[in-house]
C-alpha cells in the first residue's frame, strides 16, 4: 500500500529533513547564545558548556554593548527607513508612470527598470566608491578625487551612500508590487469619486491608498527583510568610516571567534525578521478590503500626460541610467584605466583584464581573466549553485505534492509553514545558524564547515520558500484524476511521478530551479561566512579583492557576475516564456 500511495511516508521523510536543515540550525544558534563557549570561561566566570546569561549581558548591558549592538541597531534602523523611503518613492512613481499613464515606451521602461534586480546588490556600492572614494580608506581614489574635486567622508562612506545604493537595487521590488496592484485597480472607482466632487487628494486617500495597502505592506516587508540580511553594501561603504549595521557586526563577531556574541546577534536578527512578518500579517488582516467590479477596459484606462509625456519618459530613462547604465559603465571604465579621472590615451589599459603581472598586487598579481582564480571561483559558483538549484526545484515539487495531496493533515500544515520559514530569517543570520550547527561533528554528521556540501545545503534551504511555493501553487491546479487513472491501471508511485506529475508540472519545476539558480549566482550574505580558500565563489572572490584594496580587479569580477546573472535571467525568461515585468507595461 505504501508503494502505491506513499504520500504520508514521503511527508514524514520531508518533515524530518526540514526539521534538521531549518529548525535545528535555529535551535543550535540559540543554544550557543545561552552556553559558555570555549575560551570565555575566565570572562564569564563559568565552565565551558554551562548555561549562562553572560552573552545577553555582554551584548545588551555591558560597557561594550553600545559598539556591539545598540549602535549597529540604530544604524540598521536608519538605513532600513531610508532605503524603504527611497525605494517607495522611486519604485512607486515609476510604477504609476508605466501602468497608469500614456508615457512613450511604457513596455521598454517596464522591462528596463527591473534590470537592477538582476545585478548583485554591491555592484552599486563598488560603482559609488569608484566615483566618490577619497584618500581616507587608502588604495585607489575615485574619479572625482582624481579629477581634483574633493569628496567629503559623508558623501563617500556611511549612511547616505548605503541608503542610495541599496535603494537603487531594491526599488524594482516596489515597482513590480505596485505595478501589478495599480494595474488591477478599476479606474472607474476613481472616476466616480471625481464625478461626485471628490478632490485629487481625497481620491488618493479614500480609494487608491486603501486598495494599495497590501502591495505597500508587502513592499515594506520585502525591502526591510532584505536590508536586515544584506551584507555586501554596508560592508563596502561602511567599513572605511566604521559604520556598522547588525549584519556587519555579526560578521565581525564571527571573524573574531566571538561565537556567543555572534549567536546572540543572529538570534536578534532572526527575531526582528519574524516580528516584522507577524506585524505585517496582522496589519493586512485588519485593513479594509474592497471588491472592484468593472470591465477590463475601464481598468486599463490611463491618464493623458499631454505635453508632459516626453519629460516623463526622460525621467524614467534617468532612473534607468542612474540604476544601470552609470554603475555598469563606471565599473567598466575603472577596469580599463590606471588612474581614475584621467582620460588621456596613455592612461587606458587592459592589464586589469589580461595582464600577466600587475605591480603591487600581491594576492592577485595578474588580470581578472588571467590565471586560475576567476575560473575556479566561476566553476565553484556554477556547480554549487547548479546542484543546489536542482535539489531545490525537486524538493519544492515534492513538498507541493505532499501539501496538496495531504491537505488538512498535520504533516501538510507543518511542511507548508516550515518550508516558508527561511524566508523570514535574514540570510546572514541563517548562515550564522548553519555555521553554529555544522561547524563541529554532531553525532553521525561530520563537521561540514569549508565543504561544498554545506554551501549546497544552505543554498537549498534559503531558496526553498520560492521553489516550495511554486510547487504548491502548481499542484493546486492539477486535479487527482490523471494520477488516479494511472493508479487504477497499476502504476506505482514512482512511475506516476516520472510519467505524469513531473511532465505536467515541468513549468513549475523549471521555475523552482531557475529562480534559485539566478539568485544563488549573486548571493553573498549567505555564503560570506561559509566559504574557505578551497570553496571560493565569484561573490566572495570580489569581496576579498575589495578587502585587499584592488578596486579595478574587484570591479572586473563583479562585472563578470553581472554578465552571468543577466544572461541567465534572460535565458530563463525565454525558457519559461515569462518576464519579471510581465503585464505592468503592457
Amino acid at each position: 500500500m505504501l508503494l502505491r500511495d506513499p504520500t504520508v511516508l514521503l511527508g514524514l521523510a520531508l518533515s524530518a529533513v526540514l526539521l534538521y536543515l531549518v529548525i535545528a540550525p535555529l535551535v543550535s544558534v540559540v543554544s550557543d547564545a545561552a552556553r559558555v563557549q570555549y575560551g570565555d570561561e575566565a570572562r564569564s566566570g563559568q565552565e565551558s558548556g554551562s548555561w549562562t546569561g553572560y552573552y545577553l549581558w555582554r551584548v545588551f548591558r555591558s560597557p561594550v554593548s553600545r559598539l556591539l549592538f545598540w549602535e549597529p541597531l540604530l544604524h540598521t534602523v536608519t538605513v532600513a527607513v531610508g532605503v524603504i523611503a527611497f525605494a517607495l518613492v522611486v519604485g512607486g512613481s515609476m510604477a504609476w508612470l508605466v501602468t497608469r499613464t500614456n508615457v512613450p515606451g511604457r513596455k521598454f521602461l517596464a522591462g528596463a527598470l527591473v534590470v537592477p534586480y538582476m545585478l548583485p546588490s554591491w555592484t552599486f556600492a563598488l560603482a559609488w566608491l569608484s566615483l566618490f572614494k577619497n584618500e581616507r580608506s587608502g588604495g585607489q581614489i575615485g574619479y572625482l578625487q582624481g579629477a581634483g574635486i574633493h569628496t567629503p567622508d559623508w558623501l563617500a562612506y556611511g549612511p547616505l551612500p548605503i541608503i542610495v545604493t541599496l535603494g537603487l537595487h531594491y526599488y524594482p521590488f516596489v515597482l513590480l508590487l505596485f505595478g501589478n496592484a495599480l494595474r488591477r485597480i478599476d479606474s472607474q472607482l476613481e472616476d466616480s469619486a471625481r464625478i461626485l466632487g471628490a478632490g485629487g487628494r481625497t481620491v488618493v486617500r479614500r480609494i487608491t491608498l486603501p486598495l494599495m495597502l497590501p502591495a505597500l505592506s508587502s513592499a515594506v516587508l520585502l525591502v526591510l527583510g532584505r536590508v536586515l540580511g544584506t551584507f555586501g553594501t554596508p560592508y563596502i561603504l561602511g567599513l572605511p568610516s566604521d559604520y556598522n549595521v547588525l549584519s556587519t557586526g555579526l560578521y565581525h563577531a564571527i571573524r573574531d571567534r566571538s561565537t556567543g556574541v555572534a549567536s546572540t546577534l543572529a538570534g536578534v536578527i532572526v527575531l526582528i525578521g519574524v516580528l516584522v512578518v507577524i506585524i505585517d500579517t496582522r496589519l493586512v488582516r485588519e485593513q479594509r478590503r474592497f471588491v472592484t467590479v468593472g470591465g477590463k477596459g475601464a481598468m486599463d484606462r490611463r491618464s493623458d500626460l499631454r505635453r508632459w509625456r516626453w519629460p516623463a519618459f526622460g525621467l524614467g530613462m534617468a532612473v534607468f541610467a542612474a540604476s544601470v547604465i552609470v554603475p555598469v559603465l563606471t565599473l567598466l571604465l575603472s577596469t580599463v584605466t590606471k588612474t581614475p579621472g584621467v582620460f588621456s590615451a596613455d592612461n587606458f589599459t587592459l592589464k586589469y583584464w589580461f595582464g600577466a603581472k600587475i605591480e603591487g598586487a600581491v594576492g592577485f598579481p595578474h588580470g581578472v581573466l588571467r590565471g586560475s582564480e576567476l575560473w575556479e571561483a566561476a566553476w565553484n559558483s556554477l556547480r554549487i549553485v547548479g546542484v543546489a538549484a536542482l535539489v531545490c526545484g525537486f524538493l519544492g515539487l515534492l513538498i507541493g505534492y505532499v501539501v496538496v495531496r495531504g491537505a488538512g493533515s498535520r504533516v501538510s500544515t507543518f511542511l507548508r509553514q516550515v518550508s516558508f520559514l527561511p524566508y523570514l530569517v535574514p540570510g546572514i543570520a541563517f548562515a550564522a545558524a548553519c555555521l553554529s550547527l555544522f561547524a563541529v561533528r554532531r553525532g553521525p554528521v561530520p563537521a561540514l564547515y569549508g565543504t561544498i556540501t554545506l554551501l549546497v545545503l544552505v543554498m537549498v534551504v534559503t531558496h526553498l520558500p520560492y521553489s516550495s511555493r511554486s510547487g504548491i501553487s502548481a499542484m493546486m491546479q492539477l486535479g487527482r484524476e490523471p494520477e488516479e487513472a494511472a493508479q487504477i491501471s497499476g502504476a506505482r508511485w514512482a512511475t506516476r511521478m516520472t510519467r505524469i506529475i513531473i511532465p505536467i508540472q515541468r513549468g513549475a519545476l523549471v521555475t523552482g530551479v531557475v529562480l534559485p539558480f539566478i539568485s544563488g549566482l549573486k548571493e553573498l550574505s549567505i555564503v560570506i561566512m561559509l566559504t574557505t580558500a578551497g570553496t571560493q565563489l565569484l561573490t566572495t572572490l570580489s569581496i576579498g579583492l575589495v578587502e585587499y584594496g584592488y578596486t579595478q580587479l574587484a570591479n572586473g569580477v563583479v562585472l563578470v557576475i553581472a554578465l552571468l546573472s543577466f544572461t541567465m535571467t534572460y535565458l530563463a525568461q525565454r525558457l519559461t516564456k515569462s518576464s519579471l515585468a510581465s503585464g505592468i507595461g503592457g
